[in-house]
């Protein structure tokens, strides 16, 4: 019975590839991914980190971008997010990507031989967040004189943002609500949610949210 349903998956994997590589088919070069901290509360989130990240290379994703939501509680994040960008440099060490680990206190790099493909990966670091801290730094450029209130542009605004790119597809996995993660750079992806929990995602499933992401035509807000 194994052995059938693995021929099944296979020849499906095949067909969907073949659809997916078609000429002329829009490609998702930047793909979100979307945690809660309940995915990865035990070693088998962590452990999935390394085998997405591989299967977006393997299809040709250039930028991968992964937010791990934790419940705002100022006393102890310092210690989850020390806790889990441990296991996340555990799990990508051997990542042939290089990897950008962002908290609200650091930013740790592994990897760092790699140019491409980039994987970033935010520890708690939201939206919110990350617009109040942009606020914060355009403000005190004003303050210092260094800039004026007319100079703000969406153009100054994105470049003191801590996460530079647009992503091309959020996928929500197990959910159907977005966090906050990148409320700026998000307003005109593609958005896919799917009811397979993180811990259940397969390959198959990112080929599907692809070949989704294929059929849909983006406007960018038009």
């Amino acid at each position: 019975m194994n052995i059938i349903s693995n021929t099944i998956s296979t020849t499906y994997e095949k067909i969907l590839l073949h659809q997916i590589h078609k000429q002329g088919a829009a490609f998702p070069g930047h793909v979100a991914l979307v945690l809660s901290e309940g995915d990865i509360l035990d070693n088998t989130g962590f452990l999935k980190l390394a085998p997405f990240t591989q299967w977006c290379i393997q299809l040709g994703v250039k930028r991968i971008t992964v937010y791990i939501s934790i419940i705002n509680i100022d006393d102890i994040y310092k210690e989850i997010s020390s806790e889990f960008t441990a296991k996340i440099i555990d799990k990508l060490s051997h990542v042939k990507a290089r990897v950008n680990i962002y908290t609200r206190d650091s930013c740790q790099c592994i990897n760092e031989h790699y140019d491409s493909p980039l994987l970033n990966i935010s520890v708690g670091v939201g939206g919110k967040y990350e617009l109040t801290q942009t606020t914060i730094q355009i403000m005190e450029k004003i303050q210092a004189s260094e800039i004026q209130p007319e100079d703000i542009t969406p153009e100054l605004i994105e470049s003191h943002l801590l996460f530079k790119h647009e992503p091309d597809m959020v996928i929500r996995s197990g959910g159907k609500q977005l966090t906050d993660f990148l409320i700026w750079q998000s307003a005109y992806s593609e958005l896919y949610f799917t009811d397979v929990s993180w811990i259940n995602f397969r390959y198959i499933d990112l080929l599907r949210a692809i070949r989704d992401y294929q059929k849909r035509k983006r406007k960018f807000g038009r």
